[in-house]
């Protein structure tokens, strides 16, 4: 296993070198977020500070993603991956931040300011360093997490490893719950499939105060709501993580009128193929049968999301490792499994994979959850971030 102080001594040395700098960067994106597929200025960003660097690169894979690679001694030796995804989320903004967002209705509510500003970071410590190691380290800017299909697939489909598919790729996620300085990760399966489920349950209108002569929509959706819950109580193993929640309910009538039709959405989350599969029949079936019974008929639309996230186990157990080699083995700690979900899955499942999660609360901060408009992290965390990305690219490359 790789113990080597001298290569974590520079690379802390780096971090620190270039830590007002990234910290700069940060707040630059954090200020200007785009959402999904809109990432045109993000990525026009990115690319001019590569060409500070003097990098090459693509550009506009999969929408705005980017992809280069930086080239150690023996550069065809081996070849690992760092990804970090670009897009923003349609919340307002509520922290109060010097730098907040100053396009409305948008904000970086996830972090992925956080990851690219320190993938940034750890491709100038990379850079630097090149010579201390053999092999090549391709960095990847990932468009549009946020929405299906997801900005990995379509990197995918537009053949971003065309010309060299990494032995081993690494992520991260900022984690509100987890304090600044430490990180944490699961072995296997450790962040859950995702679909989106759109049902339509169509009744007949009519006069509030003449029921009997309608079909309730509105009670036959209920209905299914209620029946659809059946599928984690009673049909899932309780040794298999299943989340099912209905997220919107929309029934167009008013107060005196009964409406035609309602509608619902909603996820299902899991972490086995066969039994995700069954879900979606049983979802099918009884919203369709549950409809009926109440006189409605039901139409199921289920889009398919990311699969689960998989990290290769012994690649991950060689990165806690490495994470106790820089952190101390009091600040690396081994997760539960995850019940969201994240695009980095096509990845996963393709290549050996080790998906972590990096502590962003600072002392005595409040902890204020993703996808939050309060959301905010002690920016000490992307020295960590992009020291930890380094080493383990580095590591990584050393391994046999």
């Amino acid at each position: 296993m790789i113990d080597n102080s001298s290569i974590i001594n520079k690379i802390k040395s780096l971090a620190e070198q270039y830590f007002f700098d990234i910290v700069a960067i940060r707040r630059h994106l954090h200020q200007r977020p785009e959402l999904s597929t809109f990432e045109k200025e993000t990525s026009a960003f990115i690319c001019f500070e590569l060409d500070k660097i003097g990098l090459k690169y693509r550009k506009n894979i999969g929408g705005y993603g980017i992809c280069g690679i930086i080239e150690g001694k023996n550069p065809q030796k081996k070849c690992v991956a760092l990804r970090a995804d670009m897009d923003a989320l349609p919340i307002e903004e509520q922290t109060g931040l010097e730098f907040a967002s100053v396009n409305k209705g948008v904000m970086h509510a996830c972090g992925h300011d956080i990851h690219m500003s320190s993938l940034l970071g750890a491709i100038r410590i990379l850079n630097t360093l090149k010579e201390e190691f053999e092999g090549s380290v391709m960095f990847l800017f990932q468009p549009s997490e946020e929405f299906y299909p997801g900005g990995a697939y379509k990197m995918l489909h537009d053949e971003v490893f065309k010309n060299c598919k990494p032995d081993n790729i690494f992520a991260f996620h900022t984690t509100p719950e987890m304090d600044c300085g430490t990180i944490g990760m699961k072995e296997g399966k450790c962040m859950a499939s995702t679909d989106e489920i759109y049902i339509d349950v169509v009744g007949k209108g009519g006069h509030g105060a003449t029921p009997e002569m309608d079909v309730d929509p509105i009670v036959a959706a209920s209905a299914v709501v209620l029946a659809l819950q059946q599928i984690v109580s009673r049909k899932a193993s309780p040794l298999m993580p299943t989340v099912f929640s209905i997220g919107k309910f929309i029934a167009e009538g008013r107060t005196n009128i009964i409406p035609s039709s309602a509608h619902l959405e909603g996820i299902i989350r899991t972490f086995d193929e066969s039994w995700r599969k069954e879900c979606h029949k049983l979802i099918t079936n009884i919203s369709q049968q549950t409809a009926q019974a109440w006189g409605c008929s039901a139409k199921v639309f289920i889009d398919p999301g990311y699969p689960y996230v998989y990290n290769n186990p012994e690649l991950t157990r060689n990165v806690f490792s490495f994470a106790q080699n820089y952190l101390g083995k009091e600040n690396v700690y081994s997760l539960r499994e995850r019940m969201t979900a994240e695009d980095f899955s096509y990845f996963s499942q393709i290549i050996p994979a080790c998906y972590w999660r990096l502590g962003t609360r600072g002392k005595d901060m409040p902890i204020t959850n993703l996808h939050t408009s309060t959301f905010n992290a002690d920016e000490n965390c992307l020295k960590y971030a992009m020291g930890l990305s380094s080493y383990f690219a580095i590591s990584a490359l050393l391994e046999d």
